[in-house]
């Protein structure tokens, strides 16, 4: 696989096609693999491609797509998701970005430097085939269990306040070292509201228990009807936060009250939380009065 992914890499830079590639290095250590981009044909020999490549590649486009030339980017299915919203949300132009789509059978956690199991993610992630490419390499696309929402209806199972002390365990473990908001796909303000000084809620406040509760919540709602569950939230976190399955809470009230939807599922759609009309509403509004 990797090798094959080098090869059309090659190809496409010294046909100038693409000015530079999208992918995944080593890092460190065997079981570590980070983003990186190659910018010259010689450097594609470090291009890896394993089960250690959890980073989604679809939020370094951002700042790639800006630049001159066409980027190629190597997506696996989850990704391309992410990158349809990004596309549908006017963050990457659909024209900047070469996309190469690559199979993937799930990527595993690593911890102490020691291989474990699958993530959670990708034990429920239905996305096996590619929602956008350009190019694709073929390859196996394995389905694991499919209760994807299983945790949420444990969660509401409680009580109210068996569901509180659940999230205030979960959250108060929070440092706001910002990794969660850092490594989300749609979590792309240029000035977010949790950096502006004059609020006093750039940092992490120690004393207030409620504090980080405010962030999560906060962020959640964000990215509400634009989260393509891709789980980078909860695989970023250092302190092993089920972001995810916060936001799969939304993800499953929104199917439930406006139907099924998949964000990113295409680049053209408006999503059920972004689709308000003045006048309609007015309309609706003098209707009921």
């Amino acid at each position: 696989m990797t090798q094959e992914m080098i090869r059309r890499a090659k190809a496409l830079m010294q046909s100038d096609s693409v000015k530079r590639v999208l992918g995944w290095r080593r890092g460190d250590f065997d079981t570590l693999t980070e983003p990186a981009v190659f910018s010259d044909p010689d450097e594609l020999d470090g291009l890896v491609y394993d089960k250690f490549c959890s980073a989604n590649l679809s939020k370094y486009l951002i700042e790639l797509g800006k630049q001159d030339g066409v980027t190629l980017a190597f997506l696996r299915p989850c990704d391309t998701y992410s990158f349809n919203q990004l596309v549908k949300e006017r963050q990457v132009a659909r024209e900047a970005v070469y996309i190469i789509g690559v199979p993937c059978g799930g990527t595993v956690v690593v911890d102490d430097l020691e291989e474990g199991d699958l993530f959670e993610k990708c034990m429920v992630c239905l996305k096996t085939e590619h929602a956008v490419y350009d190019d694709i390499i073929d390859g196996r696309m394995p389905r694991y269990a499919n209760d994807r929402f299983g945790g949420v209806l444990e969660i509401e199972a409680m009580s109210s306040d068996a569901r509180y002390d659940f999230w205030h365990s979960e959250l108060s473990r929070c440092i706001r070292c910002n990794a969660c908001r850092n490594t989300c796909p749609v979590c792309h303000c240029k000035n977010c509201v949790f950096d502006n000084d004059k609020y006093d809620t750039k940092q992490k406040a120690n004393a207030d228990s409620f504090e980080e509760q405010m962030f999560h919540i906060i962020r959640a709602y964000h990215v509400a009807g634009r989260c393509s569950d891709c789980g980078q939230c909860s695989i970023a976190c250092p302190q092993n936060i089920n972001l995810q399955l916060l936001n799969r809470k939304f993800i499953k009230d929104i199917n439930e009250f406006y139907g099924e939807y998949q964000a990113g599922a295409d680049a053209d759609s408006i999503g059920p939380l972004t689709s308000f009309d003045i006048h309609a509403d007015r309309e609706v509004h003098e209707r009921d009065a």
